[in-house]
């Protein structure tokens, strides 16, 4: 560990025995350190590996034995904030990559970047910025896990959506009649089965009628008029392609994506078992599931984005900005401004509201009317980000009363605060059951 000392203008506030200025890399990390009282700044190197980080954690243990070390560094989620995290003595102050290098850049416009600066820098927001950040508080363990399995779900599920669409494109070079004997769901058992078995339209005229009949059965396609359709299909088919080439080389990169395609499938389902499981034993589950539309995979999303902590957003247009569903107002001179999507946020915990809005839609009057006075002035995306907006205000105040949704309640507020139309709209649309 190599260390050197400079001077700081300014001593920092005594509520912390020690703050520190992290600066992550794969290699090693960039410290910068000022005890409280002092005006010394010491610049070190730290190894990135856990014995390392034992080893220092331990050794500000010892050397502040009375007092908490508070450490600003760039990271929300991590390894490193993980490793911190089991140091009661440790402060975590993460600190947003946008504005450490928003501040990098107005005290350096040539942008050049180095990691001692960039310590130092943290440390300087640390010391006289403080009231801007937040102290890194964990969630319950019940929380964070579900919120992990829900954001790694959706990985996956974004990875499946790459391999089928990976394995249309094969299938439309050289076998594009398999889109209309396997359905639409190309990740489905049946069509898996059905690709490793006969990867090509001359590997399955060669089946017998009988075996592909066996088949269909055995995977649940048992409509007598659909077999008949898809044998005589086969039948009839003409090859796109003899090319032995294209054949050979295509068939092979369906038969790899159709396995691994259904290899992934049963750990997609213990994703969502242990996502079920989590969710139902959650003590904030019931206001979650009561919402209309939420269904099995959004509702843990909407949980996991809102946390158990109740003083995290003071009101519900903090949770609005945090998840990136307020707009962002940029204005310049007296009369000019452009209302735009805000881009710094969580993107799945964005994507995760911007969902539920959309399924909301089908299952709850008011937005569904709502919606529709909102798509006569914008586009889609608008009117769903809008109706969004709307429901955070419903789930912040449900989730701080700790109490499910009530259709009848809130349009009875409607109605209370004068939007009679709305209200009687949406609840003849309930009685008629549209």
């Amino acid at each position: 560990m190599n260390q050197q000392t400079t001077t700081s203008t300014a001593a920092p506030p005594p509520d912390y025995a020690a703050f520190v200025g992290l600066d992550w890399a794969d290699q090693s990390h960039a410290l910068s350190l000022s005890a409280a009282g002092s005006t010394a700044q010491e610049r070190t190197t730290l190894e990135q590996t856990p014995e390392a980080l034992a080893a220092w954690a331990n050794s500000l243990r010892a050397r502040f034995p009375n007092g908490r070390v508070a450490v600003a560094l760039e990271q929300a989620r991590g390894a490193l904030l993980a490793g911190l995290s089991q140091y009661e003595h440790i402060v975590a102050f993460p600190v947003n990559p946008k504005t450490l290098a928003c501040f990098r850049e107005a005290l350096y416009p040539s942008r050049s970047k180095d990691d001692p600066v960039d310590a130092d820098l943290l440390l300087e927001l640390l010391l006289k910025h403080r009231d801007h950040l937040r102290p890194w508080q964990p969630d319950t363990a019940q929380t964070r896990q579900l919120a992990l399995l829900n954001e790694q779900r959706r990985h996956f599920v974004d990875h499946r959506t790459c391999l089928t669409n990976q394995l249309q494109a094969h299938l439309k070079a050289i076998f594009p009649q398999a889109l209309a004997l396997l359905g639409e769901d190309l990740a489905s058992p049946m069509a898996t089965d059905f690709l490793k078995k006969w990867p090509t339209l001359q590997a399955v005229q060669k089946a017998k009628p009988a075996q592909l009949r066996k088949f269909y059965y055995g995977h649940n396609s048992r409509s007598e008029e659909l077999i008949t359709q898809r044998l005589e299909l086969i039948q009839k088919a003409v090859a796109l392609t003899t090319d032995p080439v294209l054949l050979a080389s295509h068939s092979l990169a369906i038969q790899i994506l159709a396995a691994q395609l259904a290899t992934l499938r049963p750990f997609l389902k213990q994703y969502e078992e242990q996502i079920a499981e989590l969710f139902a034993a959650h003590p904030d589950a019931p206001i979650f599931h009561s919402l209309p539309g939420a269904g099995a995979i959004l509702a843990p999303r909407l949980l996991t984005s809102l946390g158990t902590d109740r003083g995290r957003f003071s009101n519900a247009q903090a949770v609005s900005c945090y998840t990136g569903i307020a707009p962002v107002t940029e204005r310049s001179g007296k009369n000019q401004f452009w209302v735009h999507v805000r881009w710094s946020c969580p993107k799945f915990t964005r994507q995760s509201w911007h969902e539920f809005a959309n399924s909301s839609i089908k299952y709850s009057a008011w937005a569904a009317i709502s919606y529709h006075q909102l798509r006569k002035r914008m586009d889609h995306h608008q009117a769903i980000r809008k109706l969004a907006y709307k429901w955070q205000r419903i789930v912040w105040r449900m989730w701080q009363e700790r109490k499910p949704y009530d259709e009848n309640r809130y349009l009875a507020a409607l109605e209370k605060r004068g939007i009679k139309l709305v209200a009687v709209q949406a609840l003849e649309l309930t009685k008629s059951g549209e």
